[in-house]
């Protein structure tokens, strides 16, 4: 095995050749994380939904890498219309709901996106130790 470990999301599949993300030290960095329910395997058309799922997803992702939400330095969002920043930001306090102690988040228009995905999140974390 490599320097280089490989992160998955049980239960949520891509077509592409590329994993969720890698960890090398104590760096994380992920790949784009969909709002799929891992629970069935199915994108809601909801973008709210979509954004639920989303974050849901970065919690598990951020568990296979032996990280925690307390280790995110940045998350960059991707909308397909960013009329919908709203639906973000309910999970986004949720998950982050200090202001004091939030990593950094900018978010983008992404236009078409694959699958019929309305929103993607990427995460930078930086583990202790």
């Amino acid at each position: 095995m490599g320097r280089r470990q490989t992160i998955h999301i049980p239960g949520v599949a891509h077509n592409a050749p590329i994993p969720f993300g890698a960890r090398v030290g104590n760096i994380v960095y992920s790949s784009g994380i969909q709002g799929i329910n891992a629970d069935n395997g199915e994108l809601s058309e909801d973008v709210y939904e979509q954004a639920r799922q989303c974050f849901r997803n970065l919690r598990t992702f951020l568990e296979h890498a032996g990280a925690s939400t307390d280790d995110v330095v940045r998350i960059t969002c991707y909308l397909q219309d960013l009329a919908d920043r709203p639906a973000l930001n309910g999970p986004w306090l949720e998950m982050f709901p200090d202001e004091d102690d939030r990593p950094a988040r900018h978010t983008s228009q992404y236009n078409p996106p694959p699958g019929g995905m309305k929103v993607q999140i990427e995460v930078i974390a930086v583990v202790e130790g």
